[in-house]
């Protein structure tokens, strides 16, 4: 029974239903319609459309509802309603009569729906919280068994300056945390409830709306009922979120894509999360990190979407709208799996350390070093840069590493170079003068290792 008809007289055309129709996907939002459903039962209760009996049954007839969509949860989708708020409501008819048909009093579904996206949301938040927690302890964990395996860093994917593992795991514990922080924030603009809102110009019932907002664990009502029932700034908050985070995650991959490959060998990915070929039984194909890097644009193109949706709705409500949900339930649910895979993979990898230090003294990564060195001597930088690339260039034309040129061939380039340069040109010493806040030095590794904890004991409180 649709919950629209009366103004009607000609039967809806059934390939139109169907495209109306938004059952296949919104169902998700069962339980969060019942809370709502339940809550605004009892605001009615309060202004006397509903008596505390009736209130009462309606209540129980809700939380039976709901017993039922968790045993059998395909049931809702066996059905030919428009949407889950008719398949609700429709059902608790079935239970209850007439008094069902109280339940929409003063409620349109412009509100009911953003009420229940809302309460999803705020759900959906807190699942991808411990997600990302959980992909933070095991970055943390990597780090600290990886303190001090020194790697190349890399700019343009070019040898750049040493690093160590662990300060590669770190950088995208710091980029999680603003991941974190991103969704916090989303969330407390998550507690504004749109109930009472009605369809565009709020309800002509008396009810707290303040009130009602708190018992669904808002914390205020909407102070325009206007903008509210038209609004989906939190849709495209946290589809912002996810894209952002997705990116994240994409690099994240492409950093691993490249570390395990024969070219760099400085991982070693599990038989977990990866693949063989069909023709060439050698292969070990790292599908699980191509997938994260697929996947990120599957969510772009969901924050895309739904901004170019929202650009040019004129307020209030319109059925674009409706084009909400798809994009976001995906996301999300992709944003939460990719973290998951990504957490296992982290888990799950082998780090080769002998590999990493070889291919680290090959790439005259510690040239910096050098330059660093003849400015402590009394030269400027300009100079020292000059001369240094000087230096390399002689050291590659007799393919040998920058520590072992002889101090002869050093000095032909600068007479301040002594027999003290080879001591600063070691890895070791390279990664320990990096101590200031946020470098490289195992100092300053074992201090973030430990500001990391205190971060994730935080949370976990």
């Amino acid at each position: 029974m649709v919950l629209w008809g009366g103004r009607f007289t000609n039967a809806i055309n059934q390939n139109f239903k169907k495209f109306n129709s938004s059952l296949s996907f919104d169902y998700i939002l069962a339980e969060h319609d019942i809370v709502g459903s339940i809550a605004w039962s009892k605001a009615l209760a309060t202004v006397n459309i509903l008596n505390k009996d009736e209130q009462e049954i309606i209540e129980k007839a809700l939380h039976e509802i709901l017993n039922e969509i968790h045993l059998y949860p395909n049931k809702i989708l066996d059905s030919e309603e428009e949407d889950i708020h008719s398949w609700i409501e429709n059902r608790l008819i079935s239970r209850v009569g007439i008094l069902g048909k109280k339940i929409h009093t003063g409620r349109s579904r412009n509100d009911q729906v953003t009420t229940d996206l809302k309460l999803w949301c705020k759900s959906q938040i807190h699942l991808i919280l411990d997600a990302i927690h959980r992909f933070q302890n095991s970055l943390v964990l990597a780090a600290e068994i990886n303190q001090h395996v020194i790697m190349p860093g890399y700019t343009h994917l070019q040898h750049a300056q040493p690093i160590t593992f662990a300060h590669w795991c770190l950088a995208y514990f710091e980029m999680l945390i603003r991941d974190q922080k991103r969704l916090n924030d989303t969330l407390s603009r998550l507690q504004i409830s749109p109930l009472g809102c009605g369809a565009l110009a709020g309800t002509a019932y008396d009810i707290d709306r303040d009130q009602l907002a708190k018992s669904l664990g808002f914390s205020s009502a909407s102070g325009n009922s206007l903008d509210t029932v038209s609004d989906r700034d939190y849709v495209l908050e946290l589809l912002s979120n996810a894209a952002i985070g997705m990116i994240h995650l994409s690099r994240f991959a492409e950093d691993l894509i490249f570390f395990n490959t024969e070219e760099a060998a400085f991982i070693e990915l599990s038989d977990q999360v990866t693949s063989g070929s069909s023709l060439m039984p050698q292969k070990k194909n790292p599908d699980s990190l191509e997938l994260i890097r697929g996947k990120c644009g599957r969510v772009q193109g969901a924050l895309m979407s739904m901004m170019v949706t929202m650009k040019g709705l004129p307020l209030s409500y319109n059925k674009d709208m409706q084009e909400d949900k798809e994009g976001l339930f995906d996301a999300t649910n992709t944003w939460i799996n990719c973290i998951d895979i990504s957490t296992l993979i982290m888990d799950t990898l082998k780090v080769k350390i002998n590999r990493c230090e070889e291919v680290v003294t090959r790439g005259y990564s510690n040239a910096t070093e050098l330059a660093d060195y003849l400015v402590k001597k009394g030269m400027t930088f300009r100079e020292s840069h000059t001369i240094v690339g000087k230096i390399i260039l002689e050291a590659i034309k007799d393919n040998t590493k920058l520590q072992e040129m002889s101090l002869a061939k050093m000095q032909k380039f600068s007479c301040l170079i002594d027999k003290d340069v080879y001591s600063i040109l070691e890895l070791d010493s390279c990664i320990k003068k990096r101590n200031a806040k946020g470098g490289v030095s195992f100092e300053q590794i074992s201090f973030a290792i430990k500001q990391a904890k205190k971060h994730l004991d935080v949370y976990h409180k």
